[in-house]
């Protein structure tokens, strides 16, 4: 899972296992140590029919919809945005990069714009 935070706007991106153990389990969970602190960053499953977001003890936790976590699991569908409060959310699947990288992409969504459709 990977977060993408520019001004107000919080963008996650998460790979095909992501959203399959997010449609099975109902929350992920990541960590950055710094020095004598940990930042987390999750997402997990809401009872409420939108996105939404809070700040609590150095943690960011993104709230989806399982009816919304569902329709990205089952389907083609690449992601949904809302805004919580002030901050624009962004929840969508991440696609294998176009040009060259070192990054492992093994477990991305295949890019559509390299379909030959």
């Amino acid at each position: 899972m990977k977060i993408r935070i520019k001004g107000n706007s919080l963008r996650y991106r998460l790979t095909r296992s992501e959203v399959a153990e997010l449609q099975t389990l109902g929350r992920l969970e990541e960590h950055t140590a710094f020095d004598g602190k940990t930042f987390t960053y999750a997402i997990e499953t809401a009872s409420s029919d939108r996105l939404s977001a809070d700040f609590i003890e150095s943690t960011i936790v993104l709230k989806m919809p399982k009816t919304m976590i569902d329709e990205l699991y089952h389907t083609d569908k690449v992601g949904f945005g809302d805004k919580s409060g002030a901050v624009s959310l962004l929840v969508e699947k991440d696609f294998a990069c176009i040009d060259n990288t070192e990054e492992d992409q093994s477990d991305n969504y295949p890019n559509p714009s390299l379909s030959c459709d």
